[in-house]
Protein backbone atom coordinates (compact mmCIF):
# COMPACT_ATOMS: atom_id res chain seq x y z
CA UNK A 1 0.00 0.00 0.00
CA UNK A 2 1.10 3.31 -0.89
CA UNK A 3 2.06 5.57 2.05
CA UNK A 4 1.27 9.10 1.23
CA UNK A 5 3.51 11.12 2.69
CA UNK A 6 6.13 9.64 0.43
CA UNK A 7 4.34 10.18 -2.71
CA UNK A 8 5.66 13.10 -4.92
CA UNK A 9 2.38 14.73 -6.17
CA UNK A 10 4.32 16.61 -8.70
CA UNK A 11 2.46 17.53 -11.77
CA UNK A 12 -0.50 14.93 -10.55
CA UNK A 13 -4.30 15.65 -10.16
CA UNK A 14 -5.13 14.35 -6.89
CA UNK A 15 -8.88 13.35 -6.92
CA UNK A 16 -9.37 13.59 -2.86
CA UNK A 17 -12.45 12.29 -1.59
CA UNK A 18 -13.00 14.34 1.58
CA UNK A 19 -16.18 14.93 4.38
CA UNK A 20 -16.92 18.19 4.22
CA UNK A 21 -20.63 16.95 5.79
CA UNK A 22 -20.50 20.18 7.97
CA UNK A 23 -23.86 21.50 9.66
CA UNK A 24 -25.28 24.92 8.57
CA UNK A 25 -26.92 27.10 10.19
CA UNK A 26 -30.63 29.02 7.98
CA UNK A 27 -27.82 31.24 6.82
CA UNK A 28 -25.67 28.59 5.62
CA UNK A 29 -22.61 29.52 7.86
CA UNK A 30 -21.28 26.83 9.08
CA UNK A 31 -21.65 26.27 12.82
CA UNK A 32 -18.63 23.67 13.16
CA UNK A 33 -15.63 23.33 10.80
CA UNK A 34 -13.56 20.30 12.50
CA UNK A 35 -14.19 17.72 9.28
CA UNK A 36 -12.91 20.79 6.91
CA UNK A 37 -10.18 22.14 9.78
CA UNK A 38 -8.92 18.00 9.37
CA UNK A 39 -8.28 17.66 6.08
CA UNK A 40 -6.11 20.88 5.73
CA UNK A 41 -2.76 18.90 6.17
CA UNK A 42 -3.60 16.66 3.12
CA UNK A 43 -4.47 19.03 1.03
CA UNK A 44 -1.82 21.26 1.60
CA UNK A 45 0.88 18.39 1.27
CA UNK A 46 -0.06 17.77 -2.53
CA UNK A 47 -0.54 21.39 -3.11
CA UNK A 48 3.15 21.99 -1.59
CA UNK A 49 4.74 18.96 -3.62
CA UNK A 50 3.18 20.98 -7.02
CA UNK A 51 0.19 18.77 -7.81
CA UNK A 52 -3.31 20.04 -7.88
CA UNK A 53 -6.27 18.98 -5.70
CA UNK A 54 -9.82 17.78 -6.66
CA UNK A 55 -12.17 17.75 -3.89
CA UNK A 56 -15.49 15.66 -3.72
CA UNK A 57 -17.70 14.92 -0.91
CA UNK A 58 -21.05 14.48 0.03
CA UNK A 59 -23.43 17.55 2.54
CA UNK A 60 -26.28 16.14 4.83
CA UNK A 61 -28.73 14.06 2.73
CA UNK A 62 -30.59 15.65 -0.69
CA UNK A 63 -33.73 13.44 -1.42
CA UNK A 64 -34.59 14.87 -4.80
CA UNK A 65 -31.30 15.60 -6.58
CA UNK A 66 -29.55 19.48 -6.43
CA UNK A 67 -30.68 21.74 -3.62
CA UNK A 68 -29.52 24.83 -2.98
CA UNK A 69 -29.18 24.04 1.36
CA UNK A 70 -27.31 20.83 0.43
CA UNK A 71 -24.98 22.64 -2.50
CA UNK A 72 -21.17 22.84 -1.75
CA UNK A 73 -20.81 26.59 -2.96
CA UNK A 74 -21.52 27.55 0.51
CA UNK A 75 -18.11 26.01 1.76
CA UNK A 76 -15.94 27.51 -0.93
CA UNK A 77 -15.05 31.03 0.91
CA UNK A 78 -14.29 28.79 4.50
CA UNK A 79 -12.05 26.10 2.48
CA UNK A 80 -10.39 29.34 0.86
CA UNK A 81 -9.45 30.86 4.18
CA UNK A 82 -8.56 27.52 5.89
CA UNK A 83 -5.70 27.19 3.43
CA UNK A 84 -4.71 30.95 3.75
CA UNK A 85 -6.23 33.01 1.46
CA UNK A 86 -3.82 32.80 -1.20
CA UNK A 87 -4.61 29.63 -2.98
CA UNK A 88 -7.11 29.51 -6.05
CA UNK A 89 -10.72 27.56 -5.21
CA UNK A 90 -12.13 27.14 -7.66
CA UNK A 91 -15.91 25.06 -7.82
CA UNK A 92 -17.51 22.98 -10.04
CA UNK A 93 -21.61 23.32 -10.22
CA UNK A 94 -21.45 19.51 -10.80
CA UNK A 95 -19.71 16.38 -10.08
CA UNK A 96 -19.36 14.86 -13.15
CA UNK A 97 -20.60 16.40 -16.50
CA UNK A 98 -18.45 18.84 -19.11
CA UNK A 99 -17.88 21.86 -16.30
CA UNK A 100 -16.61 19.27 -13.99
CA UNK A 101 -14.25 17.89 -16.57
CA UNK A 102 -12.89 20.62 -17.97
CA UNK A 103 -12.49 22.77 -15.34
CA UNK A 104 -10.61 20.41 -13.42
CA UNK A 105 -8.64 19.36 -16.91
CA UNK A 106 -7.74 23.28 -16.40
CA UNK A 107 -6.51 23.29 -12.98
CA UNK A 108 -2.90 24.63 -12.69
CA UNK A 109 -0.35 22.98 -10.06
CA UNK A 110 -1.11 24.79 -6.23
CA UNK A 111 -5.06 25.34 -7.15
CA UNK A 112 -7.70 23.64 -6.26
CA UNK A 113 -11.19 22.71 -7.27
CA UNK A 114 -14.35 21.91 -5.13
CA UNK A 115 -17.08 19.49 -7.06
CA UNK A 116 -20.90 20.29 -6.43
CA UNK A 117 -22.43 17.78 -3.69
CA UNK A 118 -22.24 13.87 -4.72
CA UNK A 119 -25.55 12.64 -3.34
CA UNK A 120 -27.13 15.36 -5.51
CA UNK A 121 -26.74 11.96 -7.81
CA UNK A 122 -28.64 8.68 -6.48
CA UNK A 123 -25.92 6.40 -8.19
CA UNK A 124 -23.83 7.74 -5.41
CA UNK A 125 -24.89 6.12 -2.42
CA UNK A 126 -25.77 2.90 -4.81
CA UNK A 127 -22.30 2.16 -5.70
CA UNK A 128 -22.42 3.17 -9.15
CA UNK A 129 -20.18 1.37 -11.46
CA UNK A 130 -20.16 3.65 -14.50
CA UNK A 131 -20.98 7.20 -12.01
CA UNK A 132 -17.86 6.16 -10.12
CA UNK A 133 -15.85 5.62 -13.51
CA UNK A 134 -17.03 9.14 -14.48
CA UNK A 135 -15.47 10.65 -11.11
CA UNK A 136 -12.40 8.47 -11.70
CA UNK A 137 -11.72 10.59 -15.14
CA UNK A 138 -11.14 13.75 -13.37
CA UNK A 139 -8.11 12.83 -11.54
CA UNK A 140 -4.97 10.93 -11.82
CA UNK A 141 -4.39 9.79 -8.30
CA UNK A 142 -7.26 8.92 -5.73
CA UNK A 143 -6.73 9.77 -2.07
CA UNK A 144 -9.44 8.80 0.26
CA UNK A 145 -9.36 11.19 3.24
CA UNK A 146 -12.82 10.62 4.05
CA UNK A 147 -12.93 8.19 7.68
CA UNK A 148 -16.11 9.58 8.20
CA UNK A 149 -17.72 7.70 5.17
CA UNK A 150 -15.03 4.68 5.19
CA UNK A 151 -18.25 2.31 6.03
CA UNK A 152 -19.99 2.86 3.47
CA UNK A 153 -19.74 1.24 0.08
CA UNK A 154 -20.58 4.14 -2.11
CA UNK A 155 -19.03 4.94 -5.75
CA UNK A 156 -16.56 7.78 -4.05
CA UNK A 157 -15.55 5.69 -1.33
CA UNK A 158 -15.14 2.36 -2.14
CA UNK A 159 -16.35 1.68 -5.88
CA UNK A 160 -14.28 4.58 -7.87
CA UNK A 161 -10.39 3.08 -6.21
CA UNK A 162 -11.34 -0.37 -9.00
CA UNK A 163 -10.17 2.73 -11.66
CA UNK A 164 -6.74 3.44 -10.03
CA UNK A 165 -3.70 1.30 -9.93
CA UNK A 166 -2.50 0.08 -6.59
CA UNK A 167 0.39 3.34 -7.08
CA UNK A 168 -2.45 5.47 -7.25
CA UNK A 169 -4.39 5.19 -4.93
CA UNK A 170 -4.07 5.85 -1.15
CA UNK A 171 -5.20 7.10 2.53
CA UNK A 172 -4.99 11.06 2.96
CA UNK A 173 -3.05 12.07 6.40
CA UNK A 174 -6.32 12.05 8.25
CA UNK A 175 -7.19 8.73 7.05
CA UNK A 176 -4.10 7.31 8.01
CA UNK A 177 -4.30 8.79 11.58
CA UNK A 178 -7.84 7.38 12.34
CA UNK A 179 -7.22 4.08 10.79
CA UNK A 180 -3.69 3.75 13.14
CA UNK A 181 -5.61 4.90 16.13
CA UNK A 182 -8.36 2.90 15.48
CA UNK A 183 -5.87 -0.16 15.41
CA UNK A 184 -3.97 1.04 18.39
CA UNK A 185 -6.40 0.63 20.68
CA UNK A 186 -8.32 -2.50 18.88
CA UNK A 187 -4.81 -4.11 18.32
CA UNK A 188 -2.11 -3.00 20.34
CA UNK A 189 -4.04 -1.86 23.54
CA UNK A 190 -2.29 -1.67 27.20
CA UNK A 191 -4.30 -2.91 30.26
CA UNK A 192 -6.05 -1.80 32.31
CA UNK A 193 -8.38 -0.89 29.26
CA UNK A 194 -11.64 0.87 29.52
CA UNK A 195 -14.22 1.81 27.18
CA UNK A 196 -16.90 4.32 28.03
CA UNK A 197 -19.70 3.70 26.29
CA UNK A 198 -22.78 6.21 26.52
CA UNK A 199 -25.85 7.33 24.66
CA UNK A 200 -29.02 6.82 24.40
CA UNK A 201 -29.96 3.36 23.01
CA UNK A 202 -28.43 -0.04 23.71
CA UNK A 203 -29.47 -1.70 20.57
CA UNK A 204 -26.86 1.11 18.53
CA UNK A 205 -24.19 -0.48 20.92
CA UNK A 206 -24.54 -4.26 21.18
CA UNK A 207 -21.96 -5.56 18.24
CA UNK A 208 -19.91 -2.93 20.25
CA UNK A 209 -19.76 -3.94 23.62
CA UNK A 210 -19.66 -7.76 22.54
CA UNK A 211 -16.42 -7.04 20.71
CA UNK A 212 -15.26 -4.99 24.03
CA UNK A 213 -16.10 -8.11 25.87
CA UNK A 214 -12.48 -9.73 24.52
CA UNK A 215 -10.33 -6.37 24.72
CA UNK A 216 -11.16 -4.45 27.63
CA UNK A 217 -10.87 -4.69 31.18
CA UNK A 218 -13.53 -2.05 32.03
CA UNK A 219 -16.62 -1.04 30.32
CA UNK A 220 -18.42 2.03 31.72
CA UNK A 221 -22.00 2.35 30.33
CA UNK A 222 -23.53 5.63 31.26
CA UNK A 223 -26.44 7.67 29.22
CA UNK A 224 -29.95 6.45 28.28
CA UNK A 225 -28.97 3.24 27.61
CA UNK A 226 -27.75 2.56 31.38
CA UNK A 227 -31.32 2.36 32.29
CA UNK A 228 -32.23 -0.81 30.08
CA UNK A 229 -29.20 -2.41 32.04
CA UNK A 230 -30.56 -1.26 35.36
CA UNK A 231 -33.59 -2.64 34.32
CA UNK A 232 -32.43 -6.07 33.18
CA UNK A 233 -30.77 -6.47 36.96
CA UNK A 234 -34.35 -6.20 38.58
CA UNK A 235 -34.07 -2.02 39.06
CA UNK A 236 -36.74 0.56 39.32
CA UNK A 237 -36.19 3.27 36.75
CA UNK A 238 -39.53 5.31 36.91
CA UNK A 239 -40.17 7.24 33.58
CA UNK A 240 -35.98 6.73 32.17
CA UNK A 241 -35.30 5.35 28.44
CA UNK A 242 -35.49 2.28 28.06
CA UNK A 243 -36.05 -0.59 25.63
CA UNK A 244 -37.58 -3.55 26.65
CA UNK A 245 -37.09 -5.65 23.47
CA UNK A 246 -33.50 -5.28 24.28
CA UNK A 247 -33.54 -6.47 28.13
CA UNK A 248 -32.59 -9.81 27.37
CA UNK A 249 -29.49 -8.61 25.06
CA UNK A 250 -28.47 -6.51 28.03
CA UNK A 251 -28.83 -9.77 30.40
CA UNK A 252 -26.66 -11.81 28.35
CA UNK A 253 -24.14 -9.21 28.15
CA UNK A 254 -23.74 -8.70 31.88
CA UNK A 255 -23.47 -12.62 32.16
CA UNK A 256 -20.83 -12.74 29.54
CA UNK A 257 -18.99 -9.67 31.19
CA UNK A 258 -18.75 -12.06 34.30
CA UNK A 259 -17.74 -15.01 32.68
CA UNK A 260 -15.27 -13.58 30.84
CA UNK A 261 -13.85 -11.24 33.79
CA UNK A 262 -14.58 -8.07 32.31
CA UNK A 263 -16.03 -5.12 34.96
CA UNK A 264 -19.25 -3.56 33.51
CA UNK A 265 -19.71 -0.52 35.37
CA UNK A 266 -23.34 0.83 35.59
CA UNK A 267 -24.06 4.78 37.05
CA UNK A 268 -24.97 3.73 41.53
CA UNK A 269 -26.65 6.92 40.79
CA UNK A 270 -28.45 9.38 38.67
CA UNK A 271 -29.49 12.97 38.09
CA UNK A 272 -33.66 12.41 37.82
CA UNK A 273 -36.09 14.90 36.34
CA UNK A 274 -39.68 15.04 36.55
CA UNK A 275 -39.65 16.32 33.40
CA UNK A 276 -37.48 16.21 29.85
CA UNK A 277 -36.67 20.14 29.82
CA UNK A 278 -34.04 22.41 30.41
CA UNK A 279 -36.63 24.30 33.80
CA UNK A 280 -36.96 20.62 35.18
CA UNK A 281 -37.24 19.98 38.89
CA UNK A 282 -34.04 17.67 40.01
CA UNK A 283 -32.96 15.24 42.33
CA UNK A 284 -30.50 12.62 42.78
CA UNK A 285 -31.58 9.27 43.14
CA UNK A 286 -29.80 5.78 43.00
CA UNK A 287 -30.46 4.75 39.42
CA UNK A 288 -31.82 1.16 40.77
CA UNK A 289 -34.62 3.00 42.70
CA UNK A 290 -36.25 5.75 40.60
CA UNK A 291 -39.96 6.73 40.79
CA UNK A 292 -42.40 6.56 38.87
CA UNK A 293 -43.19 9.84 36.69
CA UNK A 294 -39.35 10.63 36.97
CA UNK A 295 -36.45 10.09 34.89
CA UNK A 296 -32.83 9.63 34.97
CA UNK A 297 -31.02 12.47 32.77
CA UNK A 298 -27.69 12.38 34.08
CA UNK A 299 -25.41 10.06 36.31
CA UNK A 300 -25.31 11.24 40.01
CA UNK A 301 -22.01 12.14 41.32
CA UNK A 302 -21.43 8.75 43.35
CA UNK A 303 -21.23 7.51 39.31
CA UNK A 304 -18.84 10.16 38.90
CA UNK A 305 -16.56 9.85 41.30
CA UNK A 306 -16.48 5.78 40.80
CA UNK A 307 -16.16 6.01 36.90
CA UNK A 308 -13.32 9.09 37.07
CA UNK A 309 -11.04 6.91 39.50
CA UNK A 310 -11.37 3.60 36.66
CA UNK A 311 -10.51 6.01 34.25
CA UNK A 312 -7.39 7.62 35.68
CA UNK A 313 -5.84 3.74 36.57
CA UNK A 314 -6.38 3.33 32.62
CA UNK A 315 -3.47 2.84 30.26
CA UNK A 316 -5.79 3.29 27.47
CA UNK A 317 -9.62 4.83 27.02
CA UNK A 318 -12.16 4.34 24.37
CA UNK A 319 -14.90 6.77 24.82
CA UNK A 320 -17.82 6.76 22.37
CA UNK A 321 -21.11 8.59 23.68
CA UNK A 322 -22.12 10.96 26.47
CA UNK A 323 -23.29 10.13 30.08
CA UNK A 324 -25.90 11.75 30.00
CA UNK A 325 -28.53 14.72 28.42
CA UNK A 326 -25.20 17.23 28.10
CA UNK A 327 -27.16 20.17 25.76
CA UNK A 328 -28.75 20.84 28.35
CA UNK A 329 -26.81 22.76 31.47
CA UNK A 330 -28.77 20.50 34.27
CA UNK A 331 -28.21 17.36 32.80
CA UNK A 332 -23.98 18.22 31.89
CA UNK A 333 -22.05 17.29 35.15
CA UNK A 334 -21.41 13.46 34.35
CA UNK A 335 -20.37 13.72 30.25
CA UNK A 336 -18.30 16.91 31.63
CA UNK A 337 -16.86 14.67 34.60
CA UNK A 338 -16.03 12.06 31.80
CA UNK A 339 -14.14 14.87 29.97
CA UNK A 340 -12.17 15.87 33.01
CA UNK A 341 -10.97 11.98 33.78
CA UNK A 342 -10.18 11.34 30.05
CA UNK A 343 -8.04 14.45 30.23
CA UNK A 344 -6.30 13.33 33.08
CA UNK A 345 -5.66 9.99 31.94
CA UNK A 346 -3.69 11.31 28.98
CA UNK A 347 -1.46 13.51 30.79
CA UNK A 348 -0.70 10.13 32.92
CA UNK A 349 0.61 8.67 29.69
CA UNK A 350 -2.36 6.65 28.72
CA UNK A 351 -3.68 6.52 24.81
CA UNK A 352 -7.23 8.26 24.45
CA UNK A 353 -9.48 7.74 21.59
CA UNK A 354 -12.84 9.76 21.81
CA UNK A 355 -15.27 8.96 18.74
CA UNK A 356 -18.64 9.51 17.97
CA UNK A 357 -20.70 12.41 17.24
CA UNK A 358 -22.04 13.30 20.38
CA UNK A 359 -18.83 12.23 22.36
CA UNK A 360 -16.93 14.55 19.93
CA UNK A 361 -19.16 17.46 20.44
CA UNK A 362 -18.70 17.06 24.00
CA UNK A 363 -14.83 17.26 24.05
CA UNK A 364 -15.39 20.18 22.04
CA UNK A 365 -17.72 22.12 23.70
CA UNK A 366 -15.74 21.43 27.00
CA UNK A 367 -12.58 22.43 25.33
CA UNK A 368 -10.93 18.84 26.00
CA UNK A 369 -9.74 18.26 21.87
CA UNK A 370 -6.16 18.75 22.68
CA UNK A 371 -6.28 17.06 26.05
CA UNK A 372 -6.68 13.96 25.00
CA UNK A 373 -4.57 12.00 22.41
CA UNK A 374 -7.31 11.51 19.67
CA UNK A 375 -10.62 12.51 18.35
CA UNK A 376 -12.15 10.52 15.55
CA UNK A 377 -14.11 12.88 12.85
CA UNK A 378 -15.84 9.25 12.19
CA UNK A 379 -18.97 8.44 14.31
CA UNK A 380 -20.63 5.70 12.56
CA UNK A 381 -17.29 5.04 10.70
CA UNK A 382 -15.55 3.95 13.75
CA UNK A 383 -18.45 2.37 15.64
CA UNK A 384 -18.73 -0.44 12.22
CA UNK A 385 -14.41 -0.35 12.90
CA UNK A 386 -14.83 -1.56 16.81
CA UNK A 387 -17.57 -3.56 15.97
CA UNK A 388 -14.90 -5.68 14.05
CA UNK A 389 -16.57 -4.97 10.23
CA UNK A 390 -14.47 -4.72 7.70
CA UNK A 391 -15.13 -0.85 6.18
CA UNK A 392 -15.69 -0.79 2.58
CA UNK A 393 -13.25 2.70 2.14
CA UNK A 394 -10.58 1.22 4.07
CA UNK A 395 -11.12 -2.27 1.93
CA UNK A 396 -10.92 -0.74 -1.52
CA UNK A 397 -7.35 0.96 -0.76
CA UNK A 398 -5.87 -2.16 1.54
CA UNK A 399 -6.84 -4.75 -1.13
Amino acid sequence: MIEFSSFSFAGQKALVRVDFNVPLNDKFEITDDTRMTATIPTIKKILADGGSVILMSHLGRPKDGPTDKYSLKHLVNHLHELLGGSTKVFFANDCIGEQAMLTSHMLGKGEVLLLENLRFYKEEEKGDEAFAKKLSNLGTVYVNDAFGTAHRAHASTAVIAKYFDSDKKMFGLLMESEVKSAEKVMNEAQKPFTAIIGGAKVSDKILIIETLLDKATDIIIGGGMAYTFMKARGGKIGSSLCEDDRLTNAKDLLAKATEKGVSIHLPEDSVIADKFAADANIEVRPSDAIEDGWMGLDIGPKARGIFAEVIRKSKTVLWNGPMGVFEMEKFQAGTKAIADAVAEATALGAFTLVGGGDSVAAVNQFGYTDKVSYVSTGGGAMLEYFEGKELPGIAAIKN
